[in-house]
């Protein structure tokens, strides 16, 4: 008991004298073991971390039981381990490192668009995959935030064109020479078409995703694009952002994603789908209308 009041008194004097700079230090590491935290959980790192874990353990168990040769071994494979896990999580570490440099804190070089410009863009992509969708014409449309897609622009054919409803439909036409890659929007305008993307690593997708959904996962697991894909044997719109693919969006659904991921954030009325803004328009002509009568 003595020792416990002892030990209580010595944490209170401690907590007591930290200066400022030690509850800095102290919500850094915290900060940096939650990113490590979510980097694992949001990626295939579960299972190894779980290995590492159990090295670790095994590190510390042959120290204390003085296995001396076991424990020499398994420092050296810690040594060589980190290599590895560089290695095997190189796309992933550029992500992140890309992601940091491209923070809208620290992207005084970013670019933007513009709400108005958005808007249109967001409408015709809408329309567009709305139509492609009843058709059942794939689709795949990439657009372009912070982090440069220098690399998949460069392997489609350049174009400089306002983003429109019928320019989109004729490229993925199935007799288009361009409708098997993908289109990237880059500052609010068509920037390329038949462009290749990244197919995914992720083992655990489902199956019955085809080349067009894989690719536009692996776009998204590699850059912070808004990545939309239409499916052509079903007929549903999709959208894939940070690895994450949300399926089956009806169009409503669809345009508000669109506009909570591209727009400001600061938007005000941001969640008001442009379908609202016509139906109250529409609404309010009709009584005005009956007014009138």
């Amino acid at each position: 008991m003595n020792t416990f009041l002892t030990d209580l008194v010595d944490s209170a004097k401690y907590i007591l004298s930290m200066q400022w700079y030690d509850v800095v230090d102290i919500l850094l590491v915290a900060g940096a073991i939650y990113a490590v935290l979510t980097f694992i959980r949001r990626t295939n790192a579960t299972k190894v971390a779980q290995g590492i874990l159990i090295l670790i353990i095994a590190l510390w168990l042959s120290s204390a039981l003085g296995l001396t040769v076991t424990n020499f071994i398994l420092q050296q494979v810690f040594s060589i381990g980190i290599i590895a896990v560089v290695v095997l999580f190189q796309p992933e570490i550029r992500r992140a490192l890309e992601r940091v440099g491209s923070n809208p804190m620290f992207s005084f070089l970013g670019r933007d668009w513009g709400s108005q410009a958005l808007e249109n863009v967001i409408m015709q992509t809408v329309y567009a995959c709305e139509d492609m969708a009843k058709s059942r014409t794939g689709a795949l449309i990439v657009f372009e935030r912070y982090n440069r897609l220098d690399e998949q622009l460069s392997s489609g054919t350049a174009m400089d064109a306002i983003v429109s409803t019928e320019l989109l439909k004729n490229i993925f036409f199935d007799k288009s020479p361009l409708h098997d890659g993908a289109v990237i929007v880059k500052d609010g305008r068509i920037a390329a078409a038949g462009c290749m993307l990244p197919l995914s690593k992720n083992a655990n997708l489902s199956r019955d995703l085809g080349m067009r959904h894989r690719a536009g996962i692996g776009m998204s697991e590699h850059s912070d694009a808004v990545v939309v894909i239409v499916s052509e044997e079903t007929g549903g719109i999709s959208v894939a952002v940070d690895g994450l693919l949300k399926r089956h969006l009806s169009p409503d659904t669809f345009e508000m994603l669109l506009r909570r991921e591209l727009l400001p954030a600061d938007e005000p009325d941001k969640r008001i789908t442009l379908r609202d803004k016509l139906r109250r328009k529409m609404e309010k002509k009709h009584g005005e209308n009956e007014g009138d009568k």
